[in-house]
């Protein structure tokens, strides 16, 4: 539902990001419409007028803004971090230094700080991670230090050895008799995110803003093993099945999880799986759901145990009277989530019912 337009001209002024794709704002001395996030010069109250919809603000005649491109599904990144993170996927051997980003066209200080703000790394450490994957991922075929060192574009065997050691804590050469997993980023309209998976299923799927990130890394990499950027089909299929989700087809996610904790750490993750998109539970409707009516508080710390974010939604976990209370990818994300689930399970019903 539509807030009212006192509270989304605040929203617009503090561009509030968890309206994004709820609530469009148009400009009647321009006949432009934008997201509440744009960052253009802000309008006069008396000036703007509010949508619910992209459809509803172009049948009143409003243009979409071509600067915060309110028509695309993934809100507006960087131009720049979205050509330069594609020449890195597709030359991912290149050793990309800030003179390739000037003959681009591009301050590296701008592309620095745009792959900061994505994805919590700097563009040097992103190319690193995507060149030393590809290293990792000659090893595992079977393939030479001597080859994996060349593909990943190091004149210097001890400089790669290095290289190779810090992303996944083992040195190349026994590198094949360990279980490594794979670690991939997933674009999404509401920032990057870090997915984790092997084999067995996913074992991390968060927010790159999540300031407990590198701690779950770190645990992570002690429980299981080493992690390498690269290709693997789990990480495709997630990146397929996110896709369905976000667009509003589906919420229904079959690849599996793999991720490790207490026993009753295990149980409260399967009880979020179980609560529908589209509503909520409480901390203690939950305890009382697996019989433990006696530890909500127990319940809430397992909730923020959880690394596989919206998979195992813990996202769908309230307070008692309502609130949206804690969550580690930012409560502005948390009430996007539920509105976006919100929204696309009341049309599925609709159309069940049509």
């Amino acid at each position: 539902m539509l807030r009212d337009d006192d509270t989304l001209f605040a929203a617009l002024i503090a561009r509030d990001p968890s309206y994004d794709g709820f609530a469009y704002v148009g400009v009647k001395t321009t006949g432009i419409f934008c997201r509440l996030t744009c960052p253009a010069r802000k309008p006069k109250r008396q000036n703007v007028v509010f949508f619910s919809c992209r459809d509803a603000a172009r049948d009143a005649g409003f243009r979409p803004c071509l600067r915060c491109r309110p028509l695309d599904l993934k809100r507006p990144t960087s131009g720049a971090l979205d050509a330069v993170r594609d020449r890195i996927r597709a030359e991912p051997e290149r050793r990309w230094s800030a003179e390739d980003l000037r003959a681009l066209g591009y301050d590296p200080s701008t592309v620095r700080r745009a792959f900061q703000r994505e994805y919590g790394v700097t563009f040097v450490q992103y190319a690193r991670s995507q060149r030393l994957g590809l290293a990792v991922n000659t090893l595992r075929q079977g393939g030479s230090v001597m080859e994996a060192q060349l593909d990943a574009g190091y004149e210097s065997g001890s400089g790669f050895r290095d290289a190779i050691s810090r992303l996944i804590g083992d040195a190349p050469i026994r590198m094949p008799t360990r279980q490594i997993l794979t670690a991939q980023w997933i674009d999404t309209p509401i920032g990057a995110m870090l997915a984790v998976a092997d084999d067995a299923g996913v074992h991390l799927l968060e927010f790159a803003e999540r300031k407990a990130l590198p701690t779950e890394i770190d645990r992570l990499r002690k429980r299981v093993g080493p992690i390498s950027f690269g290709r693997h089909p789990m990480l495709d299929a997630l990146a397929e099945q996110m896709e369905q989700y976000f667009a509003g087809r589906s919420a229904c996610f079959t690849v599996p999880i793999a991720q490790t904790g207490t026993a009753f750490e295990a149980t409260v993750w399967e009880a979020l799986r179980q609560i529908p998109a589209g509503h909520t539970r409480s901390y203690g409707e939950i305890a009382r759901f697996i019989d433990r009516p006696d530890a909500p508080r127990a319940v809430a710390r397992a909730n923020g145990a959880n690394q596989v974010a919206i998979i195992v939604p813990c996202h769908r976990v309230i307070g008692a009277d309502g609130s949206l209370t804690g969550y580690g990818g930012r409560i502005w994300r948390k009430q996007w989530l539920l509105e976006h689930e919100r929204r696309f399970a009341s049309a599925i019903f609709q159309g069940a019912r049509t």
